[in-house]
């Protein structure tokens, strides 16, 4: 049977979560990852600031669904009593989870003082962690780098000052604010984590194939995984997860033909909320994923991404996609 997995009051039917990533988990994406075994999503980090404001881009990435549930709202900022006002609006828009970010390492968040750079003034974190706490009856979790620099490591004080404030859970990323996504994720800190912790601990950062997932948690030692990169046009990899932990088998890869109905299952959600002219344009990034590792991925590519018009787009997916005689391994479920 596969590990369920308990965030304060929140019963959750396994250990795998998509994680939070600007510009992608949105409503269409976390629907589809959790038709394949993604038992948690999160939305793509929101600004408390336009919470509070009631900047309308905002309060279109809490846009939610029935069939996207439970749902983690991940909101950063650097002030408390924002971010604590911020957690109340969250809590009133129905979510089942309020997550601080705290491991953002771009530049024009960090410059706010918000993401990453809180991990370099525990005092602020402390205060935040407290305030949002307290307005907020949800599950609380907070989501947080190794640290600055190799110089600079403070995950486990931060994941402690995180716990004695009432967190119910976190989520590290071994990379340093420094390395942002390139490197190697440090999965040896996330063990350090969890033996310092009381709460659960979730791993992430390079789990690329279902094997990966296996291997942190029986590495590290860590409550659950969180798949982020490794989701970009490979949903199936939540199925081979899943599959892999409660069985020991991994499924064989997509078809051409699934690969061609899962696209053209997320293009027509993207276009259901979007519109076709945004709904399209927002899918070109995804088609680019789907793509990828596949022959002849490159020249199509090259003509997809100029593509404005809907019915060009579906002929040119679905001629390509047939066009394929073999299975695909790059990019699919293994």
């Amino acid at each position: 049977m596969f590990p369920k997995m308990n965030i304060g009051s929140l019963s959750l039917v396994n250990n795998i979560f998509l994680a939070p990533m600007a510009g992608i988990t949105d409503l269409p994406f976390r629907v589809l990852t959790r038709k394949f075994g993604a038992s948690f999503c999160f939305t793509e980090m929101v600004s408390a600031n336009g919470l509070v404001r009631g900047t309308h881009k905002s309060y279109e990435y809490l846009k939610s669904s029935p069939d996207d549930s439970p749902l983690g709202v991940q909101i950063f900022g650097s002030d408390p009593d924002i971010l604590s006002e911020a957690a109340r609006i969250v809590t009133e828009s129905g979510a089942d989870l309020i997550d601080i970010n705290a491991g953002c390492p771009v530049k024009k968040v960090l410059k706010t003082g918000a993401g990453a750079a809180l991990m370099r003034d525990p005092a602020k974190f402390e205060t935040i962690v407290k305030s949002v706490r307290k307005a907020t009856r949800l599950p609380l979790t907070v989501k947080i780098r190794s640290g600055w620099g190799h110089d600079e490591l403070n995950a486990i004080e931060i994941a402690g000052i995180a716990e004695n404030c009432g967190v119910d859970a976190l989520s590290l990323h071994p990379r340093t604010v420094r390395q942002g996504f390139s490197g190697t994720a440090e999965w040896n800190l996330i063990g350090l984590v969890k033996k310092n912790t009381n709460i659960p601990v979730i791993g992430s950062g390079d789990v690329r194939k279902p094997g990966d997932a296996l291997r942190m948690i029986e590495e590290t030692g860590c409550d659950g995984v969180m798949v982020g990169r490794g989701a970009l046009g490979n949903p199936w990899i939540f199925e081979g997860i899943t599959t892999l932990i409660s069985d020991g088998t991994t499924p064989a890869p997509p078809s051409p033909i699934e690969r061609e109905a899962v696209i053209l299952q997320h293009l027509e959600t993207n276009i259901n909320l979007y519109g076709k002219g945004i709904g399209v344009k927002n899918f070109r990034k995804h088609l680019l994923w789907y793509t990828k590792g596949l022959k002849g991925g490159n020249k199509f590519r090259e003509i997809a991404v100029s593509v404005t018009e809907i019915n060009e787009l579906l002929n040119m997916v679905h001629e390509y996609l047939r066009s394929l005689s073999y299975g695909v391994s790059d990019a699919g479920r293994l």
